[in-house]
């Protein structure tokens, strides 16, 4: 694993990622930056990171230098991060870069803008959270188990994708690639669009209590559990919002929509409607995965021979996320100068017959294997 890893940002994210790196089983060497004297010195004294320093301090003592970090994450709101983006920049930091935004896009080209080689980049986002924030509440398990989406481009650098794969695939997250722009509309979906409405729902629950002060004495579990994550915090939550404007608006206008044609059904009595949407949405509800554990029996590996050209990773890892699988393990063996061979250890999703067909047409020859039928595996010579 990396040497040494410097985390801007020693809150919920931050905190959980250095707590979860430092309990692995070769550790790397984690700092801490953050402007929050207090946060650093919890830090510190919990075990969190193994030392911690304000940004000048930081500066000061080299960690952005030569024999500095190995890998900055920036755990910071997608405003802030783009600021340090101008910063590295500045500094000319020259290792390996990720954040956790929330949104992608901005993220991405301020990157390309402001770092000294931005295809040392790689753009990140953990789908996982808590209502609560700060250090504190910081858990190394946080991210087990769990979506953490990696966004590299065509320019991205294969052994900065592969570094930042192993630091989160360590933390027991389920890591999946996906393009940016596509990020951003899925996550306007199934995140910041479900917290909109949270939010609206406990709006709309306190305007009610305003003539009847049963009505917040009457929420129990289940508004409760919908509106949980409403009790996020409002700054960074504007920022994320503000961040995802088009894809958020047009994912509310579609809420609306579908919140419309649901009231037209209650308004005429049409029952048949009330069942058929309530029934649809049941099915799909209880279509989503549990806690997603792969079938290590059933992984496999696909080795794809590569000429040295840029854009590569990028392009294999879209193909991947395009037919559904999923990327447990990376290597990558350079043959020569100018050719290498990226080993990718795969799941069991997707449609790997697609996979193979969508690389084919762009011009590799991969190879996919079950992993158990390597020679690693059965133990024959080679």
């Amino acid at each position: 694993m990396t040497g040494c890893v410097l985390i801007v940002g020693v809150g919920l994210i931050g905190g959980s990622i250095a707590a979860g790196l430092r309990r692995t089983d070769e550790p790397p060497r984690v700092l801490g930056v953050d402007t929050d004297r207090d946060s650093l010195d919890f830090a510190v004294e919990s075990g969190i990171v193994d030392d911690a320093a304000t940004p000048k301090a930081a500066f000061d003592r080299g960690w952005f230098g030569p024999g500095g970090a190995d890998v900055v994450i920036l755990a910071t709101p997608a405003g802030a991060t783009v600021g340090w983006f101008e910063t590295l920049g500045e500094l000319g930091y020259e290792g390996i870069v990720t954040d956790v935004a929330s949104t992608k896009s901005s993220v991405l080209s301020a990157a390309e803008r402001w770092l000294p080689d931005p295809s040392r980049f790689v753009g990140g986002h953990p789908m996982a959270g808590s209502e609560r924030s700060g250090v504190q509440a910081a858990r190394p398990e946080l991210f087990e188990g769990a979506y953490y989406v990696l966004t590299p481009t065509e320019h991205t650098d294969v052994e900065a994708y592969r570094a930042v794969h192993e630091l989160i695939s360590a933390l027991g997250a389920r890591v999946i690639t996906v393009d940016a722009s596509s990020h951003d509309r899925a996550v306007a979906v199934v995140s910041h669009v479900p917290h909109v409405a949270a939010a609206a729902l406990v709006d709309v629950a306190a305007a009610n209590a305003a003539d009847n002060a049963e009505v917040l004495r009457l929420a129990a579990g289940g508004f409760k559990d919908t509106t949980r994550i409403a009790a996020g915090s409002p700054d960074l939550w504007t920022g994320i919002c503000l961040d995802n404007a088009s894809a958020l608006t047009a994912g509310i206008e579609e809420l609306r929509e579908s919140l419309a044609r649901f009231a037209g059904f209650v308004a005429t009595g049409d029952r048949d409607g009330v069942r058929s949407w309530l029934a649809e949405a049941a099915d799909v509800r209880r279509s989503l995965p549990a806690q997603w554990v792969p079938a290590t029996s059933a992984l496999s590996e696909l080795r794809v021979p590569m000429l040295d050209r840029p854009g590569q990773v990028g392009e294999i890892t879209g193909a991947v996320s395009r037919a559904g699988c999923n990327i447990e393990g990376i290597d990558i063996d350079h043959v020569s100068e100018d050719t290498a061979v990226l080993s990718l250890v795969l799941t069991d999703e997707g449609d790997v017959d697609s996979l193979i067909a969508d690389l084919t047409s762009r011009g590799y020859e991969p190879i996919l294997e079950p992993l158990s039928e390597s020679p690693e595996a059965t133990g024959e010579e080679v």
